[in-house]
């Protein structure tokens, strides 16, 4: 139990970028109205004036370089891109996100034009942090075709006007009453743009990419911010 409890810990830490960023998550609102700035507030909580347990800048660096070590050592197992030699750019693009994608540092949607099996115009987009839990990555890393589904966030079949829609445990979908489909994160309810004329939204990166097997291909990317 006691390495379990050692564990959770370093793991835990490693969602801080820095000390700073550790101590103000253990600031509250009113605590700030009471002192003068944020920087006297962390000072008071890293000398233990503050009434709650922290760990000091060693410790805490100890731990979190500790956790960072364990979730490398465990994905370096678990991914699915992992020693494949791409040729195509976007498994490569997919490739440098999945790390990201699996550890929820980063939730990204990929929005995906193309004709499937049966020669059907289907476009849709992809939760890809949730297609990675829900199955086996590797063979398309191994040149499988990635096509959207009915159980992807958003799915239309063209050739069948068919079309589904279904939230995932990243994103919500919500559909605009000008016809547009947007996407709220459910972790820190930041919404994601799919309008091709508008910047994709706060702290969200659209990537669009050409292809030889796909008609349209648009990597949305977005930074999870962590309250």
């Amino acid at each position: 139990m006691e390495r379990k409890a050692k564990a959770a810990v370093e793991k835990y830490l490693t969602r801080f970028n820095t000390y700073e960023d550790y101590l103000d998550s253990k600031i509250k609102r009113r605590d700030l109205e009471y002192l003068s700035s944020r920087e006297m507030a962390r000072q008071m909580l890293e000398f233990g004036y503050m009434g709650c347990h922290v760990l000091n800048r060693e410790e805490f660096d100890e731990k979190r370089a500790a956790g960072v070590a364990a979730e490398a050592k465990a994905n370096a197992k678990t991914l699915a891109s992992a020693g494949k030699e791409l040729k195509d750019n976007f498994l490569k693009e997919l490739a440098e996100r999945e790390e990201l994608n699996r550890n929820g540092k980063m939730v990204t949607v990929i929005f995906i034009n193309g004709c499937n099996a049966l020669g059907q115009e289907v476009l849709g987009y992809i939760d890809y942090a949730h297609r990675l839990k829900t199955e086996d990555f590797e063979e398309y890393f191994n040149g499988k075709k990635l096509m959207p589904r009915q159980s992807d966030i958003l799915y239309i079949n063209e050739t069948t006007q068919t079309i589904t829609s279904k939230s995932s445990p990243n994103y919500r979908v919500i559909f605009e009453s000008n016809g547009d489909v947007t996407f709220k994160n459910r972790t820190d309810r930041t919404i994601l743009y799919t309008d091709p004329r508008t910047e994709p939204g706060y702290g969200s990166i659209k990537t669009p990419l050409q292809s030889d097997v796909y008609n349209i291909l648009v990597i949305y990317d977005h930074i999870v911010r962590m309250s």
